[in-house]
């Protein structure tokens, strides 16, 4: 909680603010579990992106990039008071980033699962270009199927590597159709994640205290990052969540959200970011199977 000294003298405390980022596919339901857990002491908001529903289509003007997707977030925490708690996920957690990069001073904690930053790829060594190539050919062959119009054969393939094979099959006819008519947002994000320009040794300037969560069956992209930025963070830890895959927030909630409620109620009741200790590591927990959700795909 924030105190603020109102006009009468009193000292009253205000909810601290946790920014979530939902992921490639889904909207702000993804993170309602989170705002649950954290309970009034917090406010949780959650903004979407462009393609969904709420939002709309991007419109088009000019060639979209990670700014664009960052400015909404980037408004949120100009308006606030103090310091704010960034959470992401996949995609998300590539926004997540970048907003930090904009605003370090004004972080109170990053909550990252599978950040999708694939733009550090080349840095991190021989595993870091086997997976960039991984990738790159993931985001060429969903591009050149949306762009001759087969936009559900796009997002079936773009699914089925984020979730496993069979998953697109598996979601229900109208999921399916909904996927579909948001696919044409998926190169736009690859793009934006891929042509981001700031260094593996730029994240070393964010000092708040940093999780980075992946899941045990993380695909090699997702993975090679989430540990690198784990090393070069300087309070950056990172927890695998047992039994899990990248989509581990919408299909292992039970596991990934109180991992994330904890780490960010340590940092609040530590004060600024900068001064004090690294934050405790949190254990390990055994994974148990929840039914996924078709509300989230992916990046």
């Amino acid at each position: 909680m924030q105190n603020v000294l109102h006009h009468d003298g009193v000292r009253q405390t205000r909810p601290q603010a946790v920014i979530a980022l939902h992921c490639s596919g889904a909207d702000a339901n993804e993170w309602s579990a989170l705002k649950e857990a954290l309970g009034q002491k917090y406010t949780v908001l959650a903004p979407e992106h462009f393609g969904c529903e709420r939002v709309g289509a991007w419109p088009g003007q000019r060639a979209f990039t990670i700014d664009d997707e960052a400015e909404r977030t980037l408004a949120l925490i100009d308006g606030l008071d103090g310091e704010v708690h960034l959470v992401g996920h996949s995609y998300g957690g590539g926004v997540a980033l970048h907003v930090a990069l904009q605003r370090p001073s004004r972080i109170a904690s990053l909550s990252l699962y599978e950040p999708s930053a694939f733009h550090l790829l080349p840095e991190i060594g021989n595993a870091g270009r086997r997976a960039s190539a991984e990738i790159t050919r993931v985001a060429k062959e969903t591009a050149d199927r949306i762009l001759i119009g087969d936009c559900r054969g796009g997002a079936a393939g773009f699914i089925d590597y984020w979730n496993g094979a069979g998953a697109w099959n598996a979601m229900s006819l109208r999921v399916q159709a909904a996927l579909t008519r948001w696919a044409p947002k998926i190169p736009l994000d690859f793009r934006a994640l891929m042509q981001v320009t700031a260094p593996l040794n730029a994240y070393a300037a964010l000092m708040c205290p940093a999780l980075l969560l992946r899941g045990e069956f993380a695909p090699a992209p997702t993975r090679v990052i989430a540990e690198a930025l784990a090393d070069i963070l300087p309070e950056g830890r990172l927890e695998v969540v047992s039994g899990c895959g990248h989509m581990g927030p919408l299909t292992h909630a039970e596991l990934v959200i109180p991992s994330i409620v904890s780490h960010i109620e340590q940092a609040a009741t530590r004060g600024l970011p900068q001064f004090g200790g690294a934050a405790p590591t949190l254990g390990q927990r055994d994974g148990i199977s929840v039914a996924p959700t078709a509300a989230g795909i992916s990046l």
